[in-house]
């Protein structure tokens, strides 16, 4: 089985596209996922991720190229290949929409939470600047520790509600990292903690 992140970066690869993608390695995790949900036409794919169809066009070819989709008359669906693909990044985060909070900087918020990241997280901000350059407004970085979440380098106390939210929703275990991609606009905050979620992967 092709290791998920390997994946994506073949997908994203300039040399295999022939020059710099329009899309993330997020767009297509996100694609991953949409198709996964269930059969999903072209038109539709690209309004879900904001690409226009000449974009769409590349990033469903080299999922297809492959062996992740196939395509039929009644749209897209993912292959077993893809079905794994899927299923291992399942394996190492999750994520889940979040309440505005003043623990952000915008009011909509996109948690992913990184399965056993803990040990290569600083400060937060690389994942900060990674959710940045992919579109949304910042983010922030939890770690969990000793049972409890914790902002590295921070002592002030965190929103309750959101962390009580974050526990019921995702119930990170020690070692585990949470990244709050933040924005006004859903999509965006989503496909920044999903960016900022890759890169840690790699480290």
């Amino acid at each position: 089985m092709m290791e998920p992140l390997a994946a994506l970066k073949q997908v994203t690869d300039v040399e295999v596209v022939g020059r710099i993608p329009a899309f993330l390695e997020a767009h297509v995790l996100k694609a991953l996922e949409l198709i996964g949900a269930g059969s999903i036409g072209r038109g539709q794919l690209a309004k879900e991720l904001r690409l226009g169809e000449g974009t769409i066009r590349t990033l469903v070819g080299r999922l297809k190229g492959l062996g992740l989709l196939s395509i039929s008359r009644e749209g897209m669906s993912l292959t077993e290949s893809g079905r794994e693909i899927l299923s291992g990044f399942h394996e190492l985060l999750m994520s889940a929409d979040v309440p505005e909070t003043t623990m952000t900087v915008d009011s909509r918020n996109h948690a992913v939470l990184v399965y056993g990241a803990a040990r290569v997280v600083r400060k937060g901000i690389e994942q900060r600047d990674v959710a940045l350059m992919a579109g949304a407004k910042g983010a922030t970085t939890l770690v969990r520790e000793e049972g409890r979440l914790l902002m590295p380098g921070m002592e002030d106390p965190l929103d309750p509600t959101v962390i009580e939210y974050i526990e019921e929703a995702m119930n990170p275990a020690n070692g585990d990292v949470v990244i709050i991609g933040s924005s006004d606009d859903a999509f965006l905050a989503e496909i920044g903690a999903k960016s900022a979620a890759l890169k840690l992967l790699e480290l």
